[in-house]
């Protein structure tokens, strides 16, 4: 039995190389890669059928596309107001990708945000976004100046933070999803049948959404932040 949950662990813990492309020495090319370009596809895919032959009377089709992308507007709008929905389009990308990463257990895949790869350039990416709303709301000088708020004793440790809130968004989806991996993971190796399949429902489902949802809501608020207006 023992010898089954650590086998467990070790799968839930890979990120094999599924093949090497043959340039520069070989770059190989991870697990957590190839599922990516499957959600990016699958999302392309998805992304055509729903938009084709668009009407001013809608269908059930784009009712659904448009009532989701409502609620997303809506969403986002409310943590960082009109101003801020000029990064709709990015945080909207990002939470789907995160929310169907998360998800893709469901079909046998092994999702990508378990990679810390994976996380920590999602977490980079956000950050990069957040330091370039503040320098666009308030030019490079005030964006320098806000370090020093509200007193200048703690710029140090507001510069912290621009390598504090990537480390924190990072590990926090690593940490939840690859969590979620092994659980699930031991659970097949020791009760193969059924109970695994329940569990699905909240690892997979329920546990992934609520990490895309925290992962972009704490990313809305760090750009309501960086674009607030100065007293």
């Amino acid at each position: 039995m023992l010898d089954k949950i650590v086998h467990a662990i070790n799968e839930a813990m890979a990120n094999e190389t599924v093949f090497t492309i043959p340039i520069f020495g070989g770059i190989p090319v991870s697990q957590s890669c190839v599922v990516t370009w499957i959600i990016i596809a699958a999302l392309v895919v998805i992304s055509i059928i729903f938009t084709r032959n668009l009407k001013l009377v809608p269908g059930k089709r784009q009712l659904i596309i448009e009532t989701c992308v409502g609620f997303l507007r809506n969403f986002f709008r409310d943590q960082i107001g009109e101003r801020g929905m000029q990064y709709f389009p990015f945080l909207a990308t990002m939470i789907i990708y995160i929310g169907f990463s998360n998800i893709i257990g469901l079909f046998g895949f092994i999702p990508p945000t378990k990679d810390l790869n994976v996380t920590a350039a999602l977490a980079l990416m956000s950050i990069v976004l957040v330091e370039i709303a503040g320098i666009r709301a308030k030019g490079v000088k005030g964006w320098l100046k806000s370090f020093a708020k509200p007193v200048a004793i703690i710029a140090p440790l507001n510069v912290m933070e621009i390598a504090i809130r990537p480390l924190s968004l990072c590990m926090r989806l690593f940490g939840n999803v690859l969590a979620a991996v092994i659980i699930m993971e031991m659970l097949k190796a020791v009760i193969p049948v059924g109970v695994p399949m329940v569990f699905s429902l909240y690892f997979d489902i329920f546990d992934g959404f609520i990490q895309a949802y925290v992962f972009v809501f704490l990313t809305s608020l760090y750009i309501d932040e960086a674009i607030e207006d100065e007293d």
